[in-house]
């Protein structure tokens, strides 16, 4: 007999996905992972492959989908405090990382250079509800 399998979820590093299948695995859900050691020796890869992929079996699939829609994917402060918005309240907010300041392209390219990932990048929030971005205070 063969099994068949379903992609429930794809990221870009296998760190994220190893959370979400640990938290699969509590559930009593089988889960491995794709892709992932590939990604892990070049990083630089992710989107090319398509990134890591998480599966389950195909009876398990709308389980595991239950349960990590219940994992909120929107950032938390340091005390596991939902972050908010401060235009518009929402707590819908990702964290997002960008190259604008000298300091982080500078980091950024002697990264490149070494073939590893950047050291300093700036560190951001987006709200997903009025698109407006801030940083943490």
């Amino acid at each position: 007999m063969r099994e068949e399998f379903s992609n429930v979820a794809v990221f870009q590093y296998s760190a994220e996905a190893q959370i979400l299948k640990g938290r699969l695995e509590a559930e009593g859900i089988q889960t491995f992972m794709i892709d992932n050691h590939t990604i892990d020796t070049d990083p630089l890869v992710s989107n090319a492959i398509g990134g890591v992929k998480l599966r389950v079996r195909k009876e398990d699939r709308e389980e595991a989908l239950r349960v990590l829609s219940a994992v909120s994917k929107y950032s938390v402060d340091d005390e596991g405090r939902q972050i908010s918005c401060p235009y518009c309240n929402s707590s819908k907010v990702e964290i997002f990382t960008s190259v604008k300041s000298v300091k982080s392209f500078f980091f950024f390219c002697l990264s490149f250079l070494v073939i590893a990932l950047p050291l300093y990048m700036k560190r951001n929030y987006h709200c997903t509800n009025c698109k407006h971005e801030f940083k943490l205070k």
